[in-house]
């Protein structure tokens, strides 16, 4: 299971990331750090990259589906956080590349569930599963709608997001060579079965006819049983 420590550091760069965008304070060190304030724009390749600081209230890229879905998107991820590291744990001795894509979705589902469960009570605003998805990866792209929305811009995303979404693609390219080893690997499986079959067969034929045969051996002749012509009488 070395293949959790992916989802980890996904999980604790978009964690580093979304703090060093929001801002954040340790009362106890009477530390704080403000970060940046909602809407703010930092180039950092011209207008075709910048650091853009937004929150959403509900899935990846800013897709919000209204707050009446809000508790159930959150349980929802919850679950399904969980259900991959069981089916990680599963297939723990599959190819590596299915692995490696579960990992990177692990991380990134995991990564949006910290904002949802808790940033509305870390920063005030909301009880546990209600809290907003910090999202700050601005990047330029073509036009294009989704969802009923046109967007000039691709939708701003994290960290999360992002790992998500290489998760996917990995699945999708490399699941047709996967799906042909599997078939590869259990068709050779059942010839070598067969095969084993076959020779324990042979193996069981062959050693019942060296046993009749011994057996009819010895009951041909008696000196094979021990018995010779010594001590016998010779009729006159």
């Amino acid at each position: 299971m070395r293949i959790l420590f992916v989802s980890f550091f996904i999980v604790i760069a978009d964690q580093i990331t979304k703090l060093l965008v929001k801002g954040f304070s340790i009362p106890f060190l009477h530390f704080k750090y403000s970060g940046m304030y909602e809407g703010e724009k930092i180039p950092v390749i011209g207008n075709f990259f910048r650091i853009t600081f937004i929150e959403n209230p509900g899935m990846a890229f800013g897709f919000d589906p209204g707050i009446n879905f809000k508790l159930l998107i959150s349980v929802f991820s919850l679950v399904a956080s969980v259900g991959l590291i069981i089916y990680l744990y599963v297939v723990r001795n599959q190819r590596f590349t299915l692995r490696l894509a579960l990992a990177f979705i692990l991380g990134g589902a995991v990564g949006n569930l910290i904002d949802r469960m808790f940033y509305g009570i870390f920063y005030g605003y909301a009880p546990v599963f209600y809290g907003r998805v910090v999202d700050f990866l601005d990047v330029d792209f073509f036009d294009f709608s989704i969802f009923g929305r046109s967007y000039d811009r691709w939708p701003i995303f994290n960290i999360a997001d992002a790992a998500v979404t290489i998760g996917v693609l990995i699945l999708i390219i490399f699941y047709k060579k996967n799906s042909q080893d599997n078939v590869e690997i259990n068709y050779s499986g059942a010839v070598t079965n067969e095969v084993s079959s076959e020779t324990e067969m042979i193996e069981t034929v062959n050693n019942t006819e060296l046993s009749d045969r011994a057996e009819n051996t010895s009951k041909e002749d008696p000196k094979e049983n021990g018995e010779t012509d010594q001590g016998k009488e010779i009729p006159l």
